[in-house]
């Protein structure tokens, strides 16, 4: 017999009672922030199970798109990038999936509490910046990045794709795991450093 899934009975546990946030209490906010203190407490979590989506996703490159990713945070990583850097080299693609015509924007959303301001806006634009390397094989403007010269990242995004990203698919690499970056992630993710929400942590 297949097995049925089951989910938990939320029905007892505190909630909300207005229908209109006009009509909202204290009670009602309080209630809320019980619920979200403890899921936000574990994004972690929700994006390591959304970057295992890459894994066997190829997409016509060399090798998938988790191997990818793993290798430009390895390489990040024994070039001794800090841990936000490392994370937001790993999680720089995790967007493909849900954002394909726009996934450094889907990225760069879900980093940019954890991260430097440099570490987001390197990741919100590394597409064009990435673009160097082929967009003239696509009928595309291989000097897109242009548009961003004399930007104060700059020079950091055009480093990111050069020594890590660009140079991130290769087969035969040595990359680490998953599992190496695993406790990097939960550490960032775990102390936001930004955002209207980041004292709800505290």
């Amino acid at each position: 017999m297949a097995d049925i899934e089951t989910h938990a009975d939320h029905s007892a546990e505190p909630r909300a009672k207005f229908r209109a946030m006009t009509e909202g209490t204290q009670e009602d906010w309080t209630a809320i922030a019980g619920h979200f203190v403890p899921f936000a407490a574990d994004v972690a979590t929700r994006v390591l199970d959304h970057l295992k989506l890459l894994d066997g996703d190829y997409g016509g490159f060399p090798v998938d798109r988790l191997t990818h990713s793993l290798q430009t945070a390895t390489r990040a990583h024994r070039d001794g990038r800090g841990e936000t850097y490392v994370v937001m080299a790993l999680l720089h693609d995790i967007g493909d999936t849900l954002g394909s015509y726009n996934h450094p924007d889907v990225a760069a959303a879900i980093v940019k509490p954890f991260v430097t301001p440099e570490e987001h806006w390197i990741c919100a634009n590394h597409g064009a910046f990435q673009g160097y390397y082929y967009f003239h094989y696509i009928g595309m403007d291989r000097n897109a990045r242009e548009a961003f010269r004399g930007h104060e990242h700059f020079a950091a995004c055009e480093e990111f794709c050069a020594k890590y990203d660009q140079a991130a698919f290769d087969p035969d690499y040595a990359h680490e795991p998953l599992e190496f970056f695993e406790p990097m992630v939960r550490r960032v993710m775990a102390r936001p450093l930004q955002g209207m929400l980041a004292r709800l942590a505290d």
